[in-house]
């Protein structure tokens, strides 16, 4: 456990996540506790802090001591607020939004540095959500596949099945002008986190379609592979939402997926992410 001085963090699982408590969020936070939280992220790439009552304005602002917040390009935000982008499912919908495990908008030419999910309605049992390590799925793999990997690039489509089918209902309702057009991005599969130093996996089933040097099917084998590896349960830890409970999660070296497992209750959260720069 690592040791603070404004905040106490008690972690979640071995390799990631901590719940954090001694911020009070609506109130205002000092530098010190601010620089606390940004540095218990990247101690333990996600970090959960309850029971906070905040108005969007409050949330918003809290965000911006953390980062720069930024739009998600295929959907509006709220009226007033369009950095807070509202995460909904309904009680008669099966389907939940980004219910697949990925990095956030990795699809972008600069993907988020970090994301910030407030829990404002959840069913009174499921709606969890699974975090995995993405240096923990780096560190565990052979030589081989680590010289194999140096230097490959992975194309990231915003149009990718395994996406899009978890959103097609919000942006059919909602989304912004041009919503259907692709968005691609070219990132290094291994990618070396710009404030810690240390090498992560950065591909994910929702997103990445094939190597840049491979055909599809050529690169089929290896992601699916690596899809698998990354997920493996000691990289991981799960939560159990509360109203006003927030996660915050480091995009650059961790991966989430919500579970899908409350049929016939509402879900909102709202979300939102910060400006990253390009990964190298």
């Amino acid at each position: 456990m690592v040791n603070y001085q404004g905040i106490t963090a008690r972690p979640l699982s071995g390799l990631i996540g901590a719940e954090i408590s001694g911020a009070d969020l609506a109130n205002g936070l000092t530098q010190q506790t601010v620089g606390e939280i940004r540095q218990a992220l990247l101690d333990y790439n996600v970090v959960f802090i309850r029971d906070q009552e905040l108005t969007s304005g409050q949330f918003l602002a809290f965000a911006q001591e953390l980062g720069e917040p930024r739009e998600y390009p295929l959907l509006p935000g709220l009226p007033g607020y369009p950095m807070i982008t509202p995460v909904v499912k309904r009680k008669d919908e099966t389907m939940n939004f980004g219910g697949v495990w990925h990095s956030d908008t990795t699809y972008l030419k600069e993907p988020p540095m970090a994301t910030l999910l407030l829990a404002r309605s959840v069913p009174p049992v499921g709606g969890d959500t699974l975090f995995a390590n993405m240096y923990a799925a780096y560190d565990a793999l052979s030589s081989g596949m680590k010289n194999l990997l140096a230097g490959l690039v992975g194309i990231s489509s915003s149009q990718k099945a395994d996406a899009a089918r978890t959103r097609e209902d919000r942006v059919s309702e909602a989304g912004r002008p041009n919503s259907d057009t692709e968005l691609v991005g070219e990132h290094p599969v291994v990618r070396t986190h710009p404030e810690t130093g240390r090498k992560a996996l950065y591909l994910n089933i929702a997103h990445t379609v094939r190597f840049s040097s491979m055909t599809e099917e050529e690169s089929a084998p290896i992601l699916h592979y690596l899809y698998q590896h990354s997920v493996r349960p000691e990289f991981t830890c799960r939560f159990t939402w509360k109203v006003g409970s927030m996660a915050i999660w480091d995009n650059r070296c961790t991966m989430h997926n919500p579970v899908n497992d409350y049929h016939g209750y509402l879900r909102e959260m709202h979300r939102i992410t910060l400006r990253g720069g390009t990964p190298r």
